[in-house]
């Protein structure tokens, strides 16, 4: 059977939305016209790839044929740029978009020359998982942590930025004049989180590990809401990469920590059963910024890490 990668890719956008009507509009198409895309692809493949009723969900056929259908779309777009000479592009989903993951993107994809990058935003990392999984993208870049049930089973990742974290308060805040902290100090304070808790691993890990009781979170509405909640709460502290970048104007201060130095998990992850011809070669970019930059420095003495980070680093560089 010669499959249309037309019917495929209607297959696909349709199992990214679960709605046809969003799905036609993204692929700039009737409602009625992907309907038929989709019925004459299951008819060739005699199988039924949707349920329909009750909304729409993926049958056991769907799921199992989606992860083979983005990797068919994958090779055909290599094709073509192996015609075009484009070079073939790489997927790359990053999340903790507060924290700007494409700082480190950018600057290890300065290492890789010709590697034409396709950035795109993850919700968390569960739901990257679930992309790299499906084939629904190529790379992860995020902080990865063990998913409940196995559901990162097949994942492959490679850690390779450790990044200091300050301690981020309002202009009010009683603390907001120390030249450092130690983790110990915030322990009076309220930790701000500014996603709900259960998504937010680290932040969770270190309130635990320095007994931080006093917690508040809430939905995810971007840097100016995090800004404007530290300005209005006195009592309020968050969490910050010491290189990501906040508003020169938002009046906050970011306090460096001390004794130990926790340190954020930068990490990449794949499918190792569906790499990427030029995944080699972004991990050597990456190694290389790496190494240049002291990316992944840690000193058990000086440094904290979640305990789930620390089997990660034998297999950094």
């Amino acid at each position: 059977m010669d499959l249309d990668l037309a019917l495929v890719r209607a297959f696909t956008t349709t199992a990214g939305t679960l709605h046809f009507g969003r799905a036609a509009e993204e692929l700039k198409t009737s409602q009625q016209a992907l309907s038929k895309r989709i019925a004459r692809l299951e008819e060739l493949l005699a199988v039924r790839l949707f349920v329909r009723e009750g909304g729409v969900r993926l049958t056991e056929a769907g799921e199992r044929f989606l992860p083979a259908a983005h990797e068919a779309l994958a090779a055909g777009g290599r094709a073509v740029a192996a015609v075009s000479g484009a070079g073939p592009a790489v997927r790359i989903d990053t999340w903790g978009h507060l924290y700007a993951p494409m700082r480190t993107v950018a600057q290890a994809a300065q290492a890789l020359g010709p590697v034409r990058l396709e950035p795109g935003p993850g919700r968390d990392w569960p739901s990257v998982a679930q992309a790299l999984l499906h084939g629904g993208t190529d790379l992860g870049f995020g902080r990865v942590h063990p998913l409940p049930g196995g559901r990162d089973a097949g994942l492959t990742q490679r850690l390779v930025r450790l990044e200091p974290v300050d301690a981020v308060v309002g202009p009010d805040h009683p603390l907001a004049g120390a030249d450092a902290l130690r983790p110990a100090d915030l322990r009076e304070y309220t930790l701000w989180c500014p996603a709900e808790l259960t998504r937010l691993d680290f932040l969770r890990r270190f309130a635990d590990a320095f007994g931080i009781a006093r917690r508040q979170d809430g939905p995810n509405l971007g840097l100016d809401h995090l800004v404007q909640h530290l300005r209005g709460d006195a009592g309020c502290f968050t969490l910050f990469p010491a290189d990501a970048p906040l508003p020169d104007h938002a009046g906050l201060r970011a306090v460096p920590l001390v004794e130990p130095v926790p340190l954020y998990a930068w990490s990449l992850a794949w499918r190792e059963s569906a790499r990427h011809p030029l995944l080699d070669t972004l991990l050597r970019g990456f190694t290389e910024t790496g190494r240049a930059h002291r990316w992944l420095d840690y000193a058990p003495r000086r440094d904290w890490l979640p305990d789930t980070d620390h089997a990660k680093l034998a297999e950094g560089y």
